[in-house]
């Protein structure tokens, strides 16, 4: 059994967005994600095929959503589920404080 901390990195580049799944069953993935300033490339949107429910630990980021005019501004401690199949996009994070994620597909 081993103790880990959601907030430490494990000497990853800081440049490099980090995605580690956590827990995963046939019925769900958890995933933590540290962001240090990525987005989601221009053009490009997630268009999942499961529900996610995403909570923020830390930093700060902005989420657009398909057919809206501005991203929504998620920050410590916010969280939004987004249903299967919405199309979304990461329009920023925090380049100066690591955004650490956490995403519940299900």
């Amino acid at each position: 059994m081993e103790i880990a901390n959601l907030f430490t990195t494990g000497g990853e580049p800081k440049h490099k967005e980090i995605f580690e799944t956590l827990l995963e069953t046939d019925r769900f993935r958890l995933e933590r994600i540290i962001s240090t300033g990525q987005a989601t490339p221009a053009g490009e949107w997630y268009d999942p095929d499961r529900n996610e429910w995403v909570a923020l630990l830390s930093g700060s980021a902005g989420l657009l959503f398909e057919g809206e005019r501005e991203p929504r501004v998620m920050k410590l401690g916010d969280y939004v589920i987004i249903p299967a199949h919405c199309r979304h996009r990461v329009e920023w994070t925090d380049p100066h404080h690591e955004t650490v994620w956490l995403a519940l597909h299900y």
